[in-house]
């Protein structure tokens, strides 16, 4: 696992470099590597988990040099494979098959991996330099990127306060991108919310050379699966790829711990890694005081029950202030989930206890069917009722209405001249594509929101720690018989997830299989009222003077939700606040708490 940077028919200086570097340390603090020449180059922070030894990079070989961040599960097959071909290899360390998979296949040696990664690749082999970029399948680990047309040039990094070190990435802000964060809770597709500044999507490689610019393209899914009509099978056969796969993810050379929240998902994770892994520690975290939706009981029975060594992480909400400007400063950009602070604290906690690598159970709710708007719309197409706004009204802070309810005259003329806050391509299929509404809706949440949602946040709050955050339900094996399911076999009458409920069943205790769902997050309606010291930080960020000179805001509307949220206390109120709170702080770090429009 590590952090990578790079630029391509560009300039940038060794201070540049070091600066980028040293911006992304903490995702790689146990080496630093790089190589460049005349208008290229990349390096690379490295977190050591596989090879503690070896696994310097950049991995050189015949004029192709790489840089990767991110874990390769089958790299012991793929070696052999490769020494059988003649190639020969230095160390032991899962990225070291790179060079030599490209030198065999091309471009194509994506389709050979099975992990988590975003990879560099420059081959210097032909008449000119060429950049190779590549993410995974499903978006694990993210890649940001800038591309000059007009200079033909791209700078890239794992993190966007990394890639605005290079001295030609200058921050600006996207007018349009504080309305589709209220509509997402975090921007879809490509667009950050800096100007120019965009993420590669999930299973695309972009190719680059000074005088055929940047071609990018999205590599073809794998054919769906047929699965048996039989719902016992389904479930028994997916309960032993998860076994499998939760065993491959647990190979490492450092410590290896698991999440449990104290849901089904996280907690059947642990219960699998518990049946190979004898001195298996997990970790759960609660607050500091009696709040609601604590759920640390749940995660002590799975702990009793698997024979786990629990670790109760608690943080006191007294600190959140201070937390949270560190969390946004990670996620680069703002992130609405009040679980992005809980999710930080965890982490550096799991590091904290001399663990390096930790499973987690993201990504079950949008490959099993999880979440109540999924069977909402599903229910209501099937009333032919209304669906579609719906839906996406629950998938954001705000519906529209309200959203612009909030805003000044001026950010409205603003947004009058933007394209809409989610995506067209996002929506596209979502809106008329093929299959049913529960298909085409998980296929949108596994293609849009859970990368930008969950997978970003994972990723980007983990490795703040130096954590490698490792998450079985991501693994192509599971979100293929995911994909495959019916709508039946995701959600019926009896609730959602069913197929993976059914796979859980004699695993987990029966109270936590049994126990209504619950979003894993943070009470916020509760933290958030007069006297604590969350309420008097957002009141200070949001302040009249502040807002005014964004000019986005207005600044009588927020005063209104402070008014309402004293009275009477409520979680849409409460998560606006929050919001706007986080993007108050995001603006203040990179551009500046007076910035004007």
């Amino acid at each position: 696992m590590c952090r990578i940077y790079g630029f391509f028919n560009a300039k940038a200086t060794p201070h540049e470099l070091r600066t980028v570097a040293a911006l992304q340390h903490h995702g790689g603090p146990d080496g630093r590597g790089a190589a460049h020449a005349g208008g290229w180059g990349i390096g690379n922070n490295r977190l050591a988990i596989v090879d503690l030894d070896g696994g310097a990079q950049p991995y050189e070989l015949d004029a192709i040099k790489v840089v990767f961040n991110g874990e390769i599960y089958n790299h012991v097959r793929l070696r052999a494979e490769l020494v059988a071909k003649g190639y020969r290899f230095a160390d032991h360390c899962d990225g070291n098959v790179l060079p030599a998979l490209y030198h065999a296949y091309g471009d194509a040696f994506v389709d050979h991996l099975d992990g988590m990664y975003a990879i560099a690749v420059v081959d210097q082999r032909g008449a000119e330099p060429r950049l190779l970029l590549a993410t995974d399948h499903i978006g694990m680990k993210p890649l940001y990127y800038r591309w000059n047309a007009a200079a033909r040039s791209l700078h890239f990094s794992s993190e966007l306060p990394a890639l605005l070190g290079f001295g030609e990435v200058a921050p600006s802000e996207w007018d349009a991108g504080l309305d589709a964060y209220l509509a997402t809770k975090t921007p879809f597709g490509e667009q950050t919310m800096f100007d120019g500044v965009k993420v590669m999507p999930q299973s695309t490689t972009m190719i680059c050379t000074e005088y055929s610019g940047l071609r990018t393209y999205r590599r073809q899914p794998p054919v769906t699966e047929v699965l048996p009509e039989d719902g016992a099978a389904v479930a028994q056969d997916l309960q032993e790829r998860l076994r499998y796969e939760v065993g491959q993810l647990l190979v490492a050379d450092v410590p290896v711990a698991t999440i449990t929240s104290g849901g089904l998902d996280s907690s059947l994770v642990t219960a699998l890694a518990a049946e190979t892994e004898t001195e298996l520690h997990t970790f759960n975290i609660a607050y500091t005081g009696t709040w609601p939706a604590d759920e640390r009981r749940f995660a002590r029975q799975v702990s009793e029950r698997s024979g786990t060594n629990y670790h109760q992480v608690e943080i006191d909400p007294a600190t959140f202030p201070d937390l949270l400007a560190e969390v946004v400063w990670h996620l680069g950009q703002p992130n609405a989930d009040p679980i992005t602070l809980s999710t930080y604290a965890l982490f550096n906690a799991v590091r904290d206890s001399g663990f390096k690598v930790a499973l987690t159970g993201d990504a079950a709710d949008e490959v099993f069917g999880g979440y109540s708007r999924m069977a909402a719309a599903t229910q209501a197409f099937a009333t032919e009722k209304p669906w579609y706004d719906n839906y996406l009204d629950a998938l954001g802070v705000l519906p529209a209405a309200a959203r612009y309810g909030l805003y000044t005259d001026d950010y409205r003329a603003v947004l009058a001249d933007s394209g809409p806050a989610i995506p067209a391509e996002a929506t596209a299929k979502l809106a008329t594509g093929e299959g049913s509404v529960l298909a085409r809706i998980t296929e949108f949440e596994l293609g849009h929101r859970l990368p930008a949602y969950h997978l970003r946040r994972v990723d980007h709050l983990s490795m703040s720690g130096s954590v490698e955050a490792r998450l079985p339900f991501c693994q192509r094996s599971v979100i293929s018989l995911g994909r495959a399911l019916t709508d039946r076999q995701r959600i019926d009458g009896t609730g959602v997830k069913r197929t993976l409920y059914a796979a859980a069943a004699g695993l987990l205790p029966d109270e936590v299989l049994n126990r209504p769902k619950q979003p894993f997050t943070l009470p916020i309606t509760a933290m958030l009222t007069p006297g604590w010291p969350l309420w008097e930080y957002a009141r200070d960020l949001l302040a009249g003077s502040r807002l005014k000179a964004a000019g986005q805001v207005d600044a009588s509307a927020v005063d209104r939700l402070f008014a309402r949220q004293a009275t009477e206390p409520e979680d849409t109120t409460a998560l606006t606040i929050w919001a706007l709170a986080v993007h108050e702080i995001w603006r203040e770090q990179f551009f500046g708490a007076k910035r004007g429009r």
